[in-house]
């Protein structure tokens, strides 16, 4: 029996926890790593090549969505299953739009992971029920008018860790850039959301789920 390799990303560790006892409670399911960020799990999937990972959408340094884009970019086999609190359309259109396979709500965690992992390991795609809805109605649209999609990974991540507090200095070094550089991605910012500050920018990014309050 091959075993379905499964790497956890979620920085609360008593989550973490209780999910790897839900997944290895299955004969043939391991968990190889449990991954407290988003750039970690990137990290650990490139050394360890799960066949799944569970990713909570909402982590520091890099967050689920675009801790996943970066996996599927590098391992396209590999699949991954979001895990996330919130319900609304701004989370799941943006973990689909990433390449999950999977987005389940994360009080429902318990009961669907298992299903979860078992479906997007046989190459289908998991909906927690209560969200299946909002995906058929999204589908009936489109998102030109998405200012989040004007933006790069790199712009994103620059976003996401203004919004958690990062000076231009701790950005520069995080991303082994120069401060130059991380000044010109926040100009870009600026420019394509149509937002001229930081608080500004703080609160477009949680309206649009890239970082959370919790």
């Amino acid at each position: 029996m091959s075993m379905v390799k499964i790497i956890i990303a979620d920085d609360h560790a008593v989550v973490a926890e209780g999910l790897k006892h839900v997944v290895e409670a299955q004969a043939d399911m391991e968990v190889v790593a449990l991954a407290a960020d988003g750039r970690e799990a990137v990290r650990q999937a490139r050394e360890l090549q799960p066949d799944v990972v569970l990713m909570d959408l909402s982590m520091p340094e890099l967050n689920g969505a675009d801790a996943a884009r970066a996996i599927l970019e590098r391992d396209p086999k590999c699949r991954v299953i979001v895990l996330s609190m919130y319900s609304e359309r701004e989370y799941v259109r943006r973990a689909l739009k990433a390449g999950a396979a999977g987005y389940v709500v994360k009080r429902s965690a318990a009961k669907e992971v298992v299903d979860a992992i078992r479906a997007v390991h046989a190459g289908q795609r998991y909906l927690s029920p209560r969200i299946a809805d909002i995906v058929l109605d999204d589908y009936a649209g489109n998102d030109r008018d998405d200012p989040l999609a004007r933006l790069s990974a790199r712009e994103r991540e620059v976003l996401q860790l203004l919004a958690e507090g990062c000076t231009g200095a701790q950005i520069a070094e995080r991303l082994s850039l120069s401060q130059k550089t991380v000044e010109t991605y926040r100009a870009r910012l600026v420019e394509k959301l149509g937002i001229r500050d930081v608080a500004g920018l703080v609160r477009f990014a949680i309206q649009r789920g890239i970082v959370s309050l919790d």
